[in-house]
């Protein structure tokens, strides 16, 4: 009778035992998969709504539309300086800085502020057209860049310039900036 007592009891521990390792490998399971979907699944931020149309940004990529906002921006902030406001317009577009171009794009703002801290030289830049690459993160500007000391214009030249960005996680970041050779018409054209 023992022996039958005994038996029972054990049939029922192995059957909660066997419940409970297929509970626990089905957790299991479940962790890992989301998990894993966790780790691979796109991250959306949507902006703010000062722009004209509504934008996202997603850890996917970056789109042409977003780049084209974030240039423009940057160039205005960038070619638009006078020696009155030098240290601010350094410092803002260094918060633009990817960390890893962070010191040299310092000292070339370093070395322009020198130059210009003193002087009566303002810089103007007008947007004329953009080209932005979000598959190479760069993006082209062309424009008038107009050059004034005092209020006396004493420079008015077509200027294009690159802008490089980087992009990690959702953040968009300057990289580089560089002022390109003029494109020369073909003669076809003139």
């Amino acid at each position: 009778m023992f022996s039958d007592i005994s038996h029972e009891r054990q049939q029922s521990l192995l059957r909660q035992r066997n419940l409970f390792a297929l509970t626990s490998a089905g957790l299991g399971l479940a962790l890992v998969i989301a998990g894993s979907l966790a780790a691979t699944r796109d991250r959306e931020v949507v902006l703010v709504p000062t722009v004209p149309k509504q934008l996202t940004v997603s850890s996917a990529g970056v789109e042409a539309d977003y780049l084209e906002l974030v240039t423009r921006d940057a160039a205005l902030v960038l070619l638009n300086r006078s020696p009155e406001g030098l240290d601010y317009w350094m410092n803002e577009i260094l918060k633009l800085a990817d960390p890893a171009s962070y010191g040299r794009l310092k000292a070339e703002l370093v070395r322009i502020v020198e130059e210009q801290r003193g002087s009566d030289v303002t810089q103007a830049f007008v947007i004329r057209s953009m080209t932005v690459d979000p598959k190479g993160l760069t993006s082209d500007v062309t424009g008038t860049l107009k050059t004034f000391v005092g209020a006396q214009v004493i420079a008015s030249d077509e200027r294009r310039f690159r802008f490089s960005w980087t992009y990690r996680g959702l953040r968009l970041a300057l990289a580089g900036f560089a002022q390109l050779p003029p494109q020369h018409k073909s003669k076809e054209a003139q």
